[in-house]
């Protein structure tokens, strides 16, 4: 039987796409029965009944999956995340950054909009952008109206599967229209009210794009940190990640124990203050979070 990859899901239908080819297919009732969801980004074996529609009968392990957005099988993310309008967020840039970190997923940080700032505005953001770039991530600086960054991005979608997340109303939809302007993504406008942008994107997508297949997601305003457990958070945390096995205490949670080499090297000024302070504040959530059962 033949093998491709969901490039769609929508209102029951997977859409599987086998080199040039776009099957609809149903899943089998037996997924259902056993739990499994197809997702998009899923390899596939599938059963064809014409030309245009099939059944899936096998999806393939997974080398990872998302929750939110529901995807699978992600080489890198791409986390779009706005100079301004709305104002730049470390809290929620690092809050995406450990998700995407605990999902074994690379990520790349690109900041929209960098037109609308003025020069003083672009002074402080650089010093975000510079201890970014010590940690070891790549950043991209862009901005859909001048074109700025986006022949930087090009080379880095070739050959692979890549997810575009970040909050609402940062350019996601308009950076893919940049690219490609012949995919005539819905946009939208930030509320000024509400300081954040409408949702423009309301299913998961794989676009063919320069060679590479792109997943334009839905945005969305807040992530838990259901599946992560406190011990395993600071190696979302590279430059923490590093320095933890130079703590005295095996399992140090670099909060009160003794002889701690990342509350060391926060006070050196080698980890930056608002990183840690992240990480405590994430801590305690999942300190906090229900148990389940």
């Amino acid at each position: 039987m033949p093998e491709g990859k969901i490039v769609k899901a929508l209102s029951g239908f997977y859409y599987v796409l086998n080199k040039n080819q776009v099957i609809q297919c149903r899943g089998r009732g037996v997924f259902r029965k056993n739990k499994i969801t197809p997702l998009v980004g899923d390899s596939v074996v599938y059963q064809a009944d014409n030309e245009r529609e099939g059944y899936i009968m096998e999806v393939k392990n997974r080398k990872n999956e998302l929750i939110r957005p529901p995807i699978a099988n992600v080489d890198q993310a791409i986390l779009i995340f706005s100079a301004k309008e709305p104002e730049f967020s470390s809290v929620l840039l690092d809050r995406f950054l450990v998700i995407i970190e605990s999902n074994d997923i690379m990520p790349i940080i690109c900041l929209t909009k960098m037109d609308l700032l003025s020069e003083d505005e672009k002074s402080d953001l650089m010093k975000y952008v510079n201890d970014y770039q010590k940690i070891g991530y790549q950043i991209l600086l862009s901005s859909s109206k001048t074109q700025e960054g986006i022949n930087d991005l090009l080379p880095l979608l070739k050959g692979k599967i890549s997810v575009l997340s970040g909050q609402s109303g940062v350019g996601k939809s308009s950076l893919l229209n940049a690219i490609n302007p012949e995919l005539s993504l819905k946009t939208s406008h930030i509320s000024s009210h509400l300081g954040r942008g409408k949702h423009t994107t309301r299913h998961v997508e794989l676009i063919d794009i320069k060679d590479g297949l792109v997943a334009d997601t839905p945005g969305f305003s807040s992530l838990d940190f259901d599946e992560l457990e406190a011990e395993f958070l600071s190696n979302c945390f590279p430059e923490m990640s590093l320095r933890s096995k130079e703590c005295k205490f095996r399992g140090c949670l670099h909060l009160n124990e003794p002889k701690c080499a990342i509350k060391s090297a926060v006070e050196n000024k080698e980890i930056p203050d608002y990183r840690y302070m992240h990480y405590v504040q994430f801590l305690q959530e999942i300190k906090d979070r229900k148990p389940r059962y």
